[in-house]
């Protein structure tokens, strides 16, 4: 499957299954964009969809998501019978991680960029990044696509990295819990815990540029970046992100990309991206 170009207007090309739906040139990254709003709001605006995806489509094969959009306990979208582990090999999902720290481990400008961010007193990210205590998880994100949302001119400013998400053959671009752009986290600052919002995603961190004394605590099983290296793990595991360097360490920086659990049915996935459609 060929990958997606950066046009004038943003991608085209494909994107694997859906195509992620562009925000507005004139509209900044939101609060709902950023993916703050809870996963409660999803399910009540998928409870009606189910009955309109059986209408166009077969339940045949599609026995765990049936089981799976019934109302659930928890924050956390669990999709039934999924092998499940806090951190999974990179040969998971081996070709989209090649090709991640193939093109990206360098990642164009947007380091250079990225490292001057003032984020003592009063901050000054870039256009399209949001502040740290926007997120509420205590980095700050510069997101390219957000809950299946491109933000189209974020992805005007790294295209390098935009191409190279629209040529992932795995990426999650068609529905509300996939994502991919930057996080920075600043000396001293932890990220979490907090649980993702799904177990049929695994989210890829490639490590740009690591600190030492930098990890990554996923169900209680601590892994450190390696730069240019990517880690996979399953976010529905309660996580947090660690900087626990000295002040003059500087940031931790890593490019995020959230792909389909091998172990998700293409009918699947096609349902998924019906049923939570941005």
């Amino acid at each position: 499957m060929s990958g997606s170009g950066l046009g004038s207007h943003g991608f085209t090309g494909s994107w694997g299954v859906a195509l992620p739906v562009p925000v507005r040139e004139d509209e900044s990254p939101s609060l709902q964009v950023l993916g703050t709003s809870s996963l409660s709001d999803l399910f009540l605006k998928s409870q009606s969809k189910p009955q309109t995806y059986a209408k166009r489509n077969s339940w045949s094969g599609l026995g765990r998501i049936h089981k799976a959009v019934r109302p659930s306990r928890g924050s956390t979208f669990h999709l039934p019978d999924l092998p499940s582990a806090p951190f999974f090999p990179r040969d998971a999902q081996k070709l989209d991680v090649e090709r991640l720290e193939r093109s990206l481990s360098g990642s164009e400008c947007a380091l250079a960029s990225i490292q001057m961010w003032d984020f003592r007193g009063k901050p000054t990210l870039p256009e399209g990044a949001s502040q740290p205590e926007l997120c509420g998880f205590g980095l700050a994100l510069f997101p390219l696509v957000w809950r299946g949302k491109m933000i189209v001119n974020n992805c005007r400013r790294c295209p390098i990295s935009a191409r190279v998400v629209g040529g992932l053959r795995t990426f999650v671009g068609g529905n509300e819990f996939g994502g991919a752009g930057f996080i920075v986290l600043e000396p001293g600052q932890r990220s979490g815990p907090r649980h993702g919002m799904s177990n049929t995603r695994l989210r890829c961190h490639l490590g740009l540029r690591v600190p030492s004394n930098c990890e990554l605590v996923v169900g209680g099983e601590p892994q450190s970046w390696s730069r240019g290296r990517c880690l996979l793990f399953d976010d529905s595991f309660l996580h947090t992100i660690c900087h626990d360097g000295s002040p003059d360490s500087g940031l931790l920086i890593i490019f995020i990309a959230d792909l389909w659990h091998p172990n998700v049915a293409p009918t699947e996935r096609q349902a998924l991206d019906f049923l939570f459609a941005p």
